[in-house]
């Protein structure tokens, strides 16, 4: 499994997906602060493509080609096929339809509504994590139950796995807000019931999901 490429042939477990999922992230990341430092340098894209060691650019091949895999990569994702019910994996027209993911979407709405009656959190460290965390746990829940590729069922658990820790620093971070008293224990008590309820709902679909891998494969 040199570089994590996904082979066709055979399904990857949870733990593999996680590894390929670190992998790309370190990449992205380190294309975003090589864009921003030398995003003025007539020379950008050359020294880009030869610090990330895309050798074929410097030969002249698509640049474009190759950001687009690397973000495609990034954020796996199709159409339809949450987990659904007690037992088992059923398609829906769309992520947005599930109910977990409308829950975590009107968290951050909820999150969002706060930082519109009280402008001083915006600028409070606990509360941008909040607020970010909050968010990246709504988009890997979409990449989530988005997966077309019911074979897939090791990426999606892998995608839960990333949201779950993204609503664990959140809250974390609704803690620290509300021993500052930059939230009221009314607010706190709100936040937490939907934090609470996101993360429950993950909790147990990465149950199902890996109750359906045991069901398939036998062992995680």
């Amino acid at each position: 499994m040199s570089g994590y490429e996904h082979e066709p042939d055979r399904v990857w477990d949870e733990y593999e997906w996680e590894r390929f999922l670190q992998q790309q992230d370190h990449k992205t990341e380190k294309y975003m602060e090589l864009l921003e430092k030398y995003l003025d340098h007539p020379q950008r894209d050359q020294i880009i493509a030869r610090e990330m060691g895309w050798t074929q650019l410097l030969n002249g091949d698509t640049w474009s080609d190759e950001v687009d895999a690397l973000l495609a990569e990034e954020s796996i994702s199709g159409e339809g096929d949450p987990l659904v019910g007690s037992n088992s994996i059923q398609p829906t027209d769309s992520f947005e339809d599930h109910a977990l993911y409308r829950a975590a979407f009107a968290l951050t709405v909820w999150i969002d509504q706060l930082f519109d009656e009280q402008a001083a959190l915006q600028n409070d460290p606990s509360a941008v994590k909040l607020a970010t965390h909050s968010a990246l746990a709504s988009a890997k829940l979409a990449a989530a139950l988005s997966d077309d590729d019911v074979d897939e069922i090791g990426m999606t658990i892998a995608y839960l796995k990333r949201a779950l820790k993204a609503i664990t620093v959140s809250m974390e971070a609704g803690a620290q807000l509300v021993t500052e008293a930059l939230i009221t224990p009314a607010q706190h008590a709100v936040l937490q019931q939907r934090l609470f309820e996101v993360r429950d709902g993950i909790i147990t679909l990465m149950g199902k999901y890996r109750g359906e891998w045991l069901r398939r494969f036998g062992s995680l």
